[in-house]
């Protein structure tokens, strides 16, 4: 979808050129990653500008290290409370520009009472945009057909009348890694809800393959006690070989390990959009999420339209996508799995086999063989 065909407000860009900005996004790791390519932009047009990103504090690492912004503001827990009161009182216009980059209640205040100018995503449905729009100096309708979360983020540039920067930027971190000596492959194999969830004995299977292809596996996760539990569950059933860092590497060192790594598997899920950003050929397994929207962004892409179509497996630049299939021919419902809660099955991705897993990565390494 090219952003010349999203809905704009019919006014000239902005003629500002402020010195101090600030950029919110307060929703989940993967979002946080997917705004990097408009704080480039950012610094690009201005680059004598300072950039704060406002932020929850859990995302924070995500933008570890990042040379375009000067300072991060955390937010603990789920904004809101007396504690996020005052950091609202405390940045009452103390910004040239602020930047809401959700629609949501919280971000557009904060975008409001931040900055001197202000501008933001408005919802849709008119009878809960009206206030929002009051508020902001300019706004941009985020609507139900919306796009790729990265282009939806870089309208603001010509919001602004600045050129778009395409690339998004990793955390980065001095803190070494642990040394691995044989050629190896991340797997991030939990995502944090259920839906998400391909099946363990599709791990199992494709870890058996990456052993006798001579790979060394490597683990990865969160220090969440319930996925620790279940990798520990899935490594009782893997080579005693098998390397598992979950709960074990903060997001910079996860990063430079990925950036490493002979190829990354994951599914829908923060880690997979920041693998595909270290430029590491990437295979995503996605399900109900619509791939238009949410899949990662290939390195090196630098189109204003969408790299994946929301149906079929395809690979741009060094992002495989593979979807799951259903016999309802239902993808992408953009559901919260079949019973449309989180911790939900899905039927696509229990229905996605390891052969076909298997048969994609194999061939995409031939492929690349001399």
């Amino acid at each position: 979808m090219l952003i010349s065909q999203r809905s704009m407000p019919n006014q000239k860009p902005l003629n500002i050129q402020p010195k101090r900005i600030l950029v919110i996004t307060l929703r989940y790791l993967g979002d946080t990653l997917l705004v990097t390519p408009l704080i480039s932009s950012l610094k690009q047009a201005y680059p004598n500008a300072d950039i704060d990103v406002l932020l929850p504090a859990s995302n924070a690492g995500m933008l570890e290290g990042n040379p375009d912004i000067r300072r991060l503001l955390t937010v603990a827990g789920k904004p809101g409370g007396l504690a996020f009161g005052k950091l609202l009182f405390s940045l009452f216009r103390r910004y040239d520009l602020a930047i809401s980059t959700q629609a949501g209640d919280r971000p557009t205040l904060c975008a409001a009472i931040a900055g001197k100018t202000s501008i933001g995503f408005v919802p849709g449905d008119a009878t809960k945009a009206w206030w929002k729009k009051a508020l902001l100096k300019r706004w941009l309708v985020f609507s139900s057909d919306y796009g790729h979360a990265v282009l939806e983020n870089l309208r603001f540039c010509k919001l602004l009348g600045i050129a778009p920067c395409y690339r998004l930027t990793p955390p980065q971190s001095s803190t070494p890694i642990p040394s691995i000596t044989d050629p190896y492959v991340v797997l991030h194999i939990m995502p944090q809800w259920r839906y998400k969830q391909w099946h363990a004995e599709g791990w199992c299977e494709l870890i058996a393959f990456l052993d006798r292809q001579g790979f060394k596996v490597v683990l990865t996760g969160s220090g969440n006690p319930a996925e620790l539990a279940a990798l520990r569950e899935i490594q009782q059933q893997l080579p005693t070989d098998v390397i598992n860092l979950a709960g074990h590497l903060s997001l910079a060192q996860l990063s430079a390990l990925i950036g490493k790594a002979a190829f990354f598997v994951g599914p829908d899920t923060g880690i997979t959009h920041l693998a595909a950003a270290t430029g590491t050929l990437t295979f995503a397994l996605f399900g109900p999420t619509d791939p238009e929207k949410w899949a990662p962004w290939p390195c090196g892409y630098g189109e204003d339209k969408t790299p994946f179509a929301s149906r079929g497996a395809s690979q741009v630049n060094n992002v495989y996508l593979l979807q799951g299939q259903t016999e309802q021919n239902c993808l992408p419902c953009q559901l919260e799995g079949c019973d449309r809660h989180r911790e939900s099955y899905s039927a696509c991705l229990d229905q996605l086999s390891s052969g076909r897993v298997i048969d994609v990565i194999a061939q995409t390494l031939q492929a690349k063989r001399p």
